[in-house]
């Protein structure tokens, strides 16, 4: 009989993302039948976990890895695991999968739809959540997948498919009608990676608000037709049709915005919440209404209107496209920085938590 084996996870305080604690369990690692046990070998760790976190409980990320404690939660991070052990024909032992993972040295999975692609888990209180975080993709499938650009992809890949999503969905709305779009926390991966995926847009100027500290980073960036910094908003011409794309989910910025744009402000698109736990209020003082851009829709009507293959081709050139773009030789854009274990994992939460991580680097955790 095989003798127990030390299981670790990390959990996180709901309400104070910056208090985690590391958790130890003594676990079998045999499978049942229909099971499988991933290893978790590696995890992201962006401002998208924090906004995993902020939307935790209307959004439902925290019940992906429920806890049994109610005001503890996992922050689940996209990763990479090898099998360890399978009772499941199809998924062999060694193979590396990549996908949603909480931070954890092990995740038991029951996988359906098993095919060449990947497998979908069929975990009981997962069959309600949204089926693009239920997935799970082997890598040697994966065309646009190689070991080298490992930790790219899991610190970009998440980003950047919100990103040409997003993009995607203001195309296909003709921009409701804006000749300007102004992003909030524009240094953010997800903002930028947005602005590139309009580049060649005509008689379409973006404009990036960012804090003092990281203008000249996001002016560095290129991406961007004009840069100014929160307290320069006023010095903007409310002098044609824009759209807010709300990445820092700051309520004040947001009025102020919404106040300084008046009748000009045609739709307010709110895409990233970082700056707070508290449930994301879509509220603003005057003008539209802010709506929540949930990129699995899109994905959604992409995979319907084009075919799985189409549109996962579109996602995967565009992601090779953007690895180039952040790793271009003579300014690159992004300094990949590895740690191990989860008190290093729990030192990157705080620090990002309190915006404390330059934009420049993206943080990568061995587990």
């Amino acid at each position: 009989m095989q003798s127990p084996s030390t299981v670790t996870r990390l959990i996180t305080r709901k309400n104070a993302l910056d208090q985690s604690r590391i958790e130890y369990e003594q676990r079998s690692l045999i499978p049942a039948v229909g099971e499988v046990i991933l290893k978790i070998d590696r995890c992201a760790l962006t401002t998208n976990n924090i906004t995993y976190a902020a939307f935790g409980d209307s959004m439902h990320y925290w019940e992906f890895f429920p806890t049994g404690q109610s005001e503890w939660g996992h922050i689940p991070a996209w990763g990479f695991a090898n099998v360890i052990a399978s009772e499941v024909d199809g998924i062999a032992v060694g193979e590396r999968f990549s996908g949603f993972f909480p931070l954890a040295s092990h995740l038991w999975m029951h996988p359906e739809r098993v095919t060449e692609r990947g497998f979908h888990d069929a975990a009981q209180h997962r069959q309600s959540l949204t089926s693009v975080y239920n997935q799970y993709t082997r890598c040697s499938w994966d065309r646009y997948y190689s070991p080298a650009n490992e930790n790219l992809q899991i610190l970009l890949r998440p980003l950047f498919l919100t990103s040409l999503m997003l993009a995607d969905f203001l195309r296909d709305n003709q921009f409701f009608g804006a000749t300007r779009l102004v992003f909030s926390s524009a240094s953010s991966k997800a903002a930028y990676g947005t602005a590139v995926c309009l580049e060649g847009q005509s008689d379409l100027e973006r404009v990036a608000l960012t804090s003092a500290g990281n203008k000249a980073f996001v002016e560095h960036l290129g991406c961007y037709e004009r840069t100014l910094g929160y307290t320069d908003l006023a010095s903007l011409p409310a002098d044609r049709p824009a759209l807010y794309v709300d990445f820092s989910g700051n309520l004040d910025l947001r009025n102020q915005v919404h106040q300084h744009f008046a009748e000009r402000l045609v739709y307010s698109c709110l895409v990233g919440f970082t700056q707070s736990t508290a449930e994301a209020p879509l509220s603003a003082i005057t003008g539209p209404q802010p709506a929540f851009f949930f990129a699995p829709i899109q994905i959604h009507k992409r995979n319907a209107e084009w075919g799985v293959q189409r549109a996962s081709q579109y996602v995967g050139e565009g992601l090779l496209r953007f690895y180039l773009h952040v790793t271009a030789p003579a300014k690159p854009l992004l300094k990949v920085v590895e740690n191990d274990g989860f008190e290093a994992a729990q030192a990157v939460i705080s620090r990002l938590f309190h915006g404390q991580v330059p934009p420049a680097e993206g943080h990568v955790i061995r587990l």
